[in-house]
């Protein structure tokens, strides 16, 4: 079973990572997609606490979040046992093998509850995979490009969600994934986006 096929499971838990909430808060439309699919969508209140911090900043990924929640699109949860054991050891060590708290405790959440991790920093997902290759990690630009949600906003608002969430926040994308998100985008729009890579965007000029 792939990650796509629990996107349609009632049971299936993805766990958020605070990148992930803001760059489809710049989309405008993650009520649209978490509301739009059968699975469940989680926030650990370490990603919360980060949102909040953002208040003093002017940003309102915190006010979204406590939207989503109210509408039940989304739950906060803390961290049990296991998930404290997870997340203590990756905020507790050598800066190479460390992350920050939001993306230590949505990993130890996800391994918790057996959930997919939604994640865009590169690092994280590098230490996933080498110490929880169990667990299943998406990027938000994979969650935006999957048929469901493409079906969800339409192939254009799809366009304009990876758009916005590149230009607004400057959304982190992996380079498996970068083709096919400037294909969607067009050239001209994938070069005014500062977070692609630039020797890709460069061969976009030819």
């Amino acid at each position: 079973m792939t990650w796509l096929n629990y996107l349609a499971d009632p049971d299936a838990v993805f766990v958020a990572d605070t990148s992930v909430l803001i760059s489809l808060n710049a989309t405008g439309k993650t009520a649209d997609v978490f509301g739009g699919l059968p699975c469940q969508f989680v926030v650990p209140e370490n990603v919360s606490a980060e949102l909040k911090n953002g208040r003093r900043n002017g940003y309102r990924d915190a006010d979204v979040l406590e939207e989503l929640c109210r509408d039940g699109n989304v739950r906060c949860v803390g961290l049990g046992a296991a998930a404290l054991e997870v997340y203590e050891s990756l905020v507790d060590g050598s800066t190479l093998r460390t992350l920050d708290d939001g993306e230590a405790a949505t990993i130890g959440c996800a391994v918790e509850l057996a959930g997919v991790a939604l994640i865009d920093e590169r690092k994280a997902r590098l230490l996933c995979s080498e110490d929880y290759p169990e667990l299943t990690v998406v990027s938000t630009a994979g969650l935006l490009l999957c048929d469901p949600v493409k079906s969800i906003l339409g192939e254009r608002g799809q366009a304009e969600a990876l758009l916005k969430a590149l230009q607004q926040a400057r959304m982190r994308v992996p380079k498996e994934l970068v083709d096919a998100v400037c294909r969607i985008i067009g050239p001209d729009a994938a070069m005014g986006c500062t977070s692609l890579p630039r020797s890709y965007v460069a061969t976009l000029k030819v």
